[in-house]
């Protein structure tokens, strides 16, 4: 079966002896499972808490916390995001990964977790733009960013004004940035929210009846919004021609494989240059991104060749 990205540093099972060395907190969560194993309580959103804190100090050197009922989320298919990114733009760049500073990309809808700035950032040197409308997102993700001294000014936090915009107010006229990235609210609404959150604790449990709670968390802003996620993405779409000059690559994940056409639609009316779309696997998960430039492939080239080094 295929797994994570070749290059994801979360490949093997978790040492849980190591992860609590660089973790003490997560030894209250850590337990035998039926077959013996170690293992922790993945309903739990104070051990998935843990989990993740100990997860970005072992592997990232990185102290991270975040207020309650804000969304946890799994990491090692957020850096799986990373790293095809990394293969997207080495594409466009005589098949190098390109590192340091010079990156810069935008992640919409930072939330206060600020995850895709962390891991893009300690694992190929990008720079990030993080921006998001809620206010307490933007002040959490700016405390971690204060908290390690490694994250200074090397992540920018904007704050979106309008639930009009995506873009706008965020892209400044000078902005030269080489990818967006964005985990777009999925679900319609509230119920249909909780919904999916109750077949994912079903599936942890292999059937097993347990009590519906967010254990990755999440505010309603990172878990749905009026349409869901064609409808956010779809707005994305528009508002990128405008800002065709300003970025290579847009891209965002699509949870549900059955949007596509939708996207795909809405995306031919903006007439890009290129599209791709980009499959992963996370065990028995499958997600995706769709990627669209505006540039050719010569411009591509050109775009990094006359980057400022």
């Amino acid at each position: 079966m295929k797994t994570l990205h070749p290059r994801n540093l979360h490949n093997e099972r978790y040492d849980f002896g190591e992860l609590i060395n660089s973790s003490k907190e997560l030894a209250h969560y850590i337990k035998k499972n039926q077959y013996g194993d170690l293992s922790i309580d993945f309903h739990s959103n104070d051990a998935v808490m843990a989990l993740n804190k100990a997860l970005l100090k072992h592997f990232y050197q990185i102290d991270w916390k975040i207020p309650k009922k804000y969304l946890c989320p799994p990491i090692p298919g957020r850096v799986d995001y990373i790293h095809y990114l990394a293969d997207l733009l080495a594409k466009s760049n005589s098949d190098i990964i390109p590192k340091g500073n010079s990156i810069k990309a935008l992640d919409v809808g930072v939330g206060a977790n600020c995850i895709y700035p962390i891991v893009g950032n300690r694992s190929y040197e990008w720079k990030f733009i993080g921006s998001d409308i809620d206010a307490v997102s933007i002040k959490n993700a700016q405390d971690i960013v204060d908290l390690n001294h490694s994250l200074k000014n090397k992540i920018e936090l904007r704050t979106q004004s309008s639930k009009e915009y995506i873009f706008t107010n965020i892209i400044k006229k000078n902005d030269k940035i080489d990818f967006t990235m964005c985990n777009p609210p999925f679900h319609k609404s509230k119920k249909e929210a909780k919904e999916g959150t109750k077949r994912k604790l079903l599936n942890l449990s292999k059937g097993k009846n347990k009590k519906v709670s967010l254990n990755f968390g999440g505010q309603h802003n990172e878990l749905w919004c009026e349409g869901g996620e064609v409808s956010f993405i779809s707005k994305m779409i528009n508002e990128s021609k405008s800002y065709k000059d300003n970025c290579l690559w847009f891209t965002s994940l699509v949870s549900k494989k059955e949007n596509l056409e939708a996207i795909y639609k809405e995306l031919k009316k903006q007439n890009p240059e290129q599209i791709e779309t980009i499959e992963m696997t996370q065990g028995q998960k499958q997600t995706r991104f769709v990627a669209w430039t505006y540039y050719t492939k010569e411009e591509q080239k050109n775009w990094f060749e006359n980057k400022e080094k």
